[in-house]
C-alpha cells in the first residue's frame, strides 16, 4: 500500500513538473532556432568537444578509444582520440538536428538539406505492395533519415524510446507524424509491427545497440556482437524487403559547417530470395545488416557514437569459458562474403574475450 502511494505522489508531482520542465528546455533551445543553422550547429560542435575533455568524461573516452582499438586497429593513438572527440561533436550536433528538423525538411524546401544519393532500389521497394524493413545505426543522423523518407511520401514507422519528459515527447511524436512518420514506443512495438507488415507497411530500427546475453551473436567490426532477433524474425515471417542506410552529415572540406546538408546513401538492399538458400536465415539477416552496418560507419566513422557499449554482452561459450562452437564455426563459413582469414580473425579474437572474460571473473565485457 505504502510502494502504491508513493508511486502515485510521484506521478502527481511528475505531472506538475513536466510542464515547468518543457518550458525550461524550449526556453534553452530558442536561441538553437534564432540562429542560422550552420551557426547553431558550429556552437553545438564546439561544446561536445569541449564537454568531451571534462575530467568527469575521462573513462567514456578512453573506453571509446578502447574500441577503436579493435574496429580500426590500423589507427594511431592520435588519430582514435580525434575520432573519439568527433563522436562527441556528433551527439552535441545531433541534438541540435533534432530540433530544427521540422523546419529543413519541408516540402518546399527539403532539397535545399537533402541530397539523395542512389537510392532506385529503395524507392522501387517502398512503391511495391509488399513490407519494408529499413535499418539504420547510430552513423550519420537517423533523425534526418526516417523523417526524409517519410516527407518524400513513403510512410514509416520507426521505433524509438519515449523521451521521460512527457510534453517533450508529444512535441517529437506530434511533429515527426505530420510528415508520416509513425514513432513506436520499442517496448510495445513487437506487438504491432506485425500487424503493420502485414499491411504492406515500412518499419525502421536504429540497429546496432548490444542485445544483451540472449541475442543473436554476428560479426561487427571483426568481433561477435549481440544483435536483435526481433529485426530478423519479422523480415522472414512477413518476407520483407531489407534496407540498409544513412544520412550522412556533409561538410566542407576544412571540416567547417558553412551550410546544413546531408546525404542519404543506401549500402545494401536484399530480400527472401537471398536468404531462402541458406541454412539460417536468422542468421544470415542479421550478419548481412550489421555488414551494412559496418561499411556505413567505415564511410564517415567520424558520425559514429563511438561510446557505446557495441560489444557489451558475450557470447554463450565466452561467458562459459568453453572453446568457440562448431555450429557457429559452420553459420559463419556459410555466409557468402566470409573468408577463411576473417573467419580466423573472428575465432582468435573470441578466444582472447573469453580468457579475459575469465581472468576478469566477469561474463559481460566492462
Amino acid at each position: 500500500m505504502g510502494d502504491s502511494r508513493s508511486v502515485r505522489a510521484r506521478t502527481a508531482k511528475q505531472r506538475l513538473l513536466d510542464p515547468v520542465l518543457y518550458a525550461l528546455l524550449r526556453g534553452a533551445i530558442t536561441p538553437v532556432h534564432l540562429a542560422d543553422p550552420p551557426v547553431a550547429l558550429h556552437a553545438a560542435r564546439a561544446l561536445g568537444r569541449r564537454f568531451a575533455r571534462m575530467p568527469f568524461n575521462r573513462k567514456r573516452v578512453d573506453r571509446a578509444d578502447e574500441r577503436l582499438t579493435v574496429a580500426m586497429p590500423d589507427l594511431d593513438a592520435a588519430q582514435r582520440r580525434e575520432l573519439v572527440l568527433n563522436a562527441y561533436e556528433h551527439l552535441a550536433m545531433l541534438g541540435v538536428e533534432l530540433a530544427i528538423a521540422p523546419r529543413l525538411i519541408t516540402e518546399d524546401a527539403w532539397t535545399e538539406t537533402v541530397e539523395l544519393g542512389d537510392i532506385r532500389p529503395a524507392m522501387r521497394s517502398l512503391m511495391s505492395d509488399g513490407p519494408t524493413v529499413l535499418i539504420t545505426g547510430h552513423c550519420g543522423n537517423w533523425e534526418i533519415l526516417g523523417y526524409t523518407m517519410a516527407m518524400l511520401g513513403y510512410r514509416m514507422h520507426a521505433l524509438y524510446r519515449p523521451l521521460d519528459l512527457k510534453p517533450a515527447d508529444n512535441w517529437v511524436r506530434q511533429t515527426r507524424s505530420r510528415r508520416g512518420l509513425y514513432l513506436l514506443d520499442k517496448f510495445g512495438a513487437m506487438h504491432q509491427l506485425p500487424k503493420l507488415m502485414q499491411q504492406g507497411e515500412s518499419a525502421g530500427f536504429v540497429a546496432d545497440q548490444n542485445a544483451g546475453d540472449r541475442g543473436l551473436h554476428v560479426p561487427y567490426f571483426g568481433r561477435l556482437a549481440s544483435s536483435y532477433k526481433s529485426i530478423a524474425l519479422l523480415a522472414a515471417q512477413h518476407n520483407a524487403t531489407v534496407m540498409v542506410g544513412q544520412a550522412r552529415r556533409l561538410t566542407a572540406a576544412s571540416g567547417e559547417q558553412r551550410s546544413v546538408r546531408y546525404r542519404i546513401e543506401l549500402q545494401d538492399i536484399f530480400g527472401p530470395d537471398d536468404w531462402a538458400g541458406q541454412p539460417d536465415p536468422m542468421f544470415y539477416i542479421t550478419a548481412r545488416y550489421r555488414r551494412g552496418l559496418e561499411q556505413l560507419v567505415r564511410s564517415a566513422p567520424e558520425q559514429y557514437l563511438w561510446m557505446h557499449r557495441i560489444w557489451k554482452s558475450r557470447p554463450r561459450h565466452e561467458r562459459l569459458n568453453k572453446p568457440f562452437p562448431e555450429p557457429l564455426k559452420d553459420k559463419l563459413r556459410s555466409l557468402p562474403w566470409m573468408t577463411e582469414d576473417e573467419l580466423a580473425a573472428l575465432i582468435d579474437r573470441s578466444d582472447r574475450d573469453r580468457a579475459m572474460l575469465a581472468e576478469l571473473g566477469v561474463q559481460q565485457m566492462p
